[in-house]
């Protein structure tokens, strides 16, 4: 199963380019499936779908960004097609999975547009607040501190005992990350960030602009870490501004 999910080409899909949604830890590729109405016909909405959660629940979550970018690269770009003109957005683990992306997909023929990355410090800053590693409950309670968000379904034992070794694997991963190369990239990004995030201060942001020789800008919204569970639409419209080069204006 390849580990891309996505609806067909809307007609109303106005440019044919496809924005390529990156999970942020624990999440699976339904949180993204709202954002395809929201769209509007802006995009062809589509997510990578990772091993442990939804239809891949019964394998083996990824324990490294990177190894996770260089097994999923392939499936990735046979979804998106030869050619393809893509927009790369992820928050929080999806940032620095979607930045590695970016790297391997550039190599197959698909024209990655903009990154547009969320809740994320730049790709060089090691992660000192961490959860991995915890017992189970004190894991929860240290993610739910970090994100000021905690999804009902973990107050749930059945729930929780699927979405719990996903959840782990995703934060030890992401807290462990280092990059696979120390040259930025060529692609625009753009940072998006929660005013009130607890986890990333505006000035780890911001950091992103390091990250690439191209253009770079930041937005912020109102809100906390997990900002955007609230504000799909808010985000479309900023990176429809982005992308067209228009003012990035907060929200």
């Amino acid at each position: 199963m390849i580990g891309v999910t996505a609806p067909g080409m809307s007609a109303e899909n106005r440019d044919g380019s496809t924005l390529l949604c990156v999970p942020f830890a624990g999440a699976g590729p339904s949180f993204f499936h709202p954002w395809r109405e929201l769209s509007a016909g802006r995009w062809r909405v589509t997510s990578v779908e990772l091993p442990g959660r939804e239809r891949r629940f019964l394998e083996t979550p990824y324990r490294n960004v990177v190894e996770a970018a260089r097994t999923e690269v392939d499936a990735v770009a046979a979804d998106l097609g030869p050619g393809a003109r893509t927009v790369l957005f992820g928050h929080s683990l999806g940032a620095v999975l979607a930045y590695e992306l970016v790297h391997l997909l550039s190599k197959r023929d698909v024209v990655v547009e903009r990154l547009i990355v969320s809740g994320s410090p730049g790709p060089w800053t090691q992660r000192e607040r961490r959860a991995a590693g915890l017992p189970d409950e004190e894991f929860l309670a240290r993610v739910e501190e970090f994100a000021g968000f905690r999804h009902e379904a973990l107050d749930h034992p059945e729930m929780r005992e699927l979405i719990l070794p996903a959840l782990q694997a995703d934060c030890e991963m992401h807290e462990a990350y280092v990059p696979s190369v120390d040259e930025p990239v060529s692609v625009p990004i753009c940072s998006l960030r929660g005013s009130d995030d607890g986890l990333v201060t505006a000035a780890e942001a911001q950091q992103w602009q390091a990250a690439t020789t191209g253009e770079f800008s930041y937005v912020e919204f109102p809100g906390d870490h997990m900002y955007l569970v609230d504000q799909g639409r808010a985000v479309l419209d900023v990176i429809e501004r982005v992308c067209a080069r228009g003012p990035a204006v907060p929200v």
